[in-house]
């Protein structure tokens, strides 16, 4: 298992970058595909069309997400954990911490791919343009 940590950057407040990250409409304005999520505790999403798949664990609204991600059929002792951190940054921007912690090590390359370009990379391009 292993773990991966970045901050990113979105040119948005911190309040449009937990919308875009809880709401489903927003969800699927910035990626252009399905999305099943509630900003709900215990609620299970979807994104991508099911491409992620999950469960919310807790919220602290413009600030914080905590996430379960599971992977395929095969689910272990150790629960994969997303932590997204809102830190606002200048008047119109968010620094985004993302800790994500035991990514199976077949899936770790494609999981950072994912995060860096479809991701933060299409959320940072939706508020860009």
């Amino acid at each position: 298992m292993k773990e991966f940590k970045k901050y990113y950057t979105i040119p948005a407040p911190p309040q449009d970058v937990y919308l875009a990250l809880t709401y489903e409409t927003t969800i699927m304005l910035w990626t252009g595909d399905t999305a099943k999520m509630k900003a709900e505790v215990g609620s299970e999403f979807s994104l991508w069309d099911g491409s992620i798949v999950g469960k919310n664990l807790e919220f602290e609204e413009n600030k914080r997400i905590v996430q379960q991600w599971y992977f395929g059929e095969e689910q272990t002792d150790t629960p994969s954990i997303v932590t997204i951190k809102l830190h606002p940054l200048k008047e119109t921007q968010t620094s985004v911490e993302l800790r994500h912690t035991n990514i199976p090590d077949e899936e770790y390359e494609d999981i950072v791919a994912g995060w860096n370009q479809s991701y933060f990379g299409e959320l940072h391009d939706f508020y860009e343009e």
